[in-house]
């Protein structure tokens, strides 16, 4: 029976939501605008009337990925609108499946709204039609696909650099910042919601308000520049965990670790260093300083002695020597990383690395790394055996029988590590609450320990 005054509703919409933080952003920008126009979300392909697919086109199993996810869709349900990076390559997905509805890259809001209205017509409601739209998404909060004691906060689209290895500012375009007041605004609306962790996320975190000169805006009654260190000092404002990913190695990075170190954001960075040759760095158009950039991390540590750093590499690029990939290794012995990434290097569509000479063969890619990862994994391992004995500060995920599962300081979701806490029932732990926690054993990837119960 339906209730008096119920909006009506335009249609049922499926989603599926592929790639990285960046896009799953975007996935909640639109899913927020459906939403307010009446669309009903569903869960199944069967229950929708169209089915929006947000692809991911970065490296060729992302592209496969994509691609398979829009066959099913098309097998399941038969209406589907295509959006994301892997939009860019519209030819690509119409020779595979050439009845989609719609195909538009990534941002493309305006786009997927017009396809679905056009396969699924609004439906007029007396009570919020006649409402007017806002011009802007700048400082809305609405669907989040996370749960609900964290979130991405997208600071900018696109970027500047043109590694040699990637595709995204052909995908993505050029580095636009979003307005500091405007993020420090939804950074806020998030917090009064329940968000406890701020997870900020970009192409390039390092370069964000370049574009505009740093331009200064208002919030608070304070006036704060469009740059990365500013943006730190007001999301500390905010009495949550705040969390910075995607941070390119430039020298005002050194501004940031004083932050750290006095606990206005989480003393976590996440930089791609990608390789610790000069000459496979030159390669990839990327900074090569590599013994300027070991002296970095170790002032870094001496000014935040909690700091987890966490990095990505590429193994196998064309070109790599055994020589250089050796000289990688002692880089992990002596940077000693927390986190690390790897993969070996695959030639994406578009990339200008495909044009180098002396490609590696692909089974001594795989050898260097599978060496490299065991490398890596015995320093995870003795930086994780140290914080045995100690107490850390946790925020809970989720509770799974007597066990609670959460995170450190030193853990961002979905990619690195955890801490099992055993007496999370008995502790009464409950998703998005900040606990202390007695660290009593480790193993490659993650802590255990218990809770500390006061009284």
């Amino acid at each position: 029976m339906s209730l008096p005054n119920t909006p009506a509703t335009s249609g049922k919409v499926g989603f599926v939501s592929l790639g990285c933080p960046k896009a799953l952003v975007d996935s909640e920008r639109i899913l927020t605008q459906l939403r307010v126009e009446g669309y009903e979300l569903v869960p199944s392909y069967d229950d929708a009337d169209v089915v929006v697919v947000n692809t991911c086109g970065f490296i060729d199993s992302a592209v496969a990925e994509s691609l398979d996810a829009i066959g099913e869709a098309m097998a399941e349900n038969g209406k589907v609108i295509v959006t994301g990076c892997l939009g860019k390559r519209g030819d690509l997905i119409r020779e595979a499946h050439p009845d989609v509805l719609s195909i538009s890259g990534p941002q493309d809001y305006d786009s997927v709204l017009g396809a679905v209205h056009q396969a699924l017509p609004p439906t007029h409601d007396p009570f919020t039609s006649l409402l007017p739209r806002r011009a802007s998404q700048e400082d809305e909060v609405g669907i989040k696909l996370t749960p609900k004691h964290y979130a991405y906060l997208k600071i900018s689209e696109g970027c500047n650099h043109r590694c040699s290895f990637c595709i995204i500012p052909s995908m993505r375009g050029d580095l636009v910042s979003r307005p500091v007041d405007a993020v420090l605004r939804e950074a806020e609306k998030l917090v009064m919601g329940g968000v406890r962790e701020l997870l900020v996320i970009s192409q390039d975190t390092s370069a964000y308000g370049v574009d505009v000169r740093y331009q200064p805006r208002g919030w608070r009654g304070r006036e704060y520049q469009t740059r990365m260190k500013a943006l730190c000092e007001g999301l500390g404002e905010l009495g949550v965990w705040n969390r910075l990913h995607y941070v390119y190695p430039y020298p005002h990075v050194d501004d940031i670790i004083p932050l750290m170190a006095e606990g206005t954001v989480l003393p976590y960075l996440d930089i791609p260093f990608q390789h610790a040759s000069p000459r496979i760095l030159k390669l990839m158009k990327r900074p090569g300083a590599v013994d300027r950039t070991l002296e970095r991390i170790q002032r870094w540590r001496a000014m935040c002695p909690d700091l987890t750093i966490r990095s990505t590499f590429i193994v196998g690029f064309p070109g790599e020597t055994e020589a250089e990939f050796e000289a990688l290794l002692d880089f992990l012995d002596e940077a000693q990383l927390d986190r690390v990434g790897a993969f070996a290097y695959s030639p994406v569509d578009g990339a200008t690395a495909n044009a180098l000479p002396d490609p590696v063969p692909e089974e001594v890619k795989q050898e260097r790394l599978a060496r490299f990862m065991e490398r890596q994994a015995e320093i995870s391992t003795a930086r994780l055996e140290a914080k045995v004995g100690t107490i850390q500060q946790c925020l809970v995920d989720m509770v799974d029988g007597d066990l609670a599962i959460a995170r450190s300081k030193a853990d961002a979701p979905e990619i690195d590590g955890v801490v099992q806490i055993q007496n999370g029932l008995e502790a009464g732990l409950r998703p998005g609450q900040f606990v202390d926690v007695e660290i009593m054993g480790s193993d490659e990837h993650d802590l255990y320990g218990e809770a500390v119960i006061s009284g």
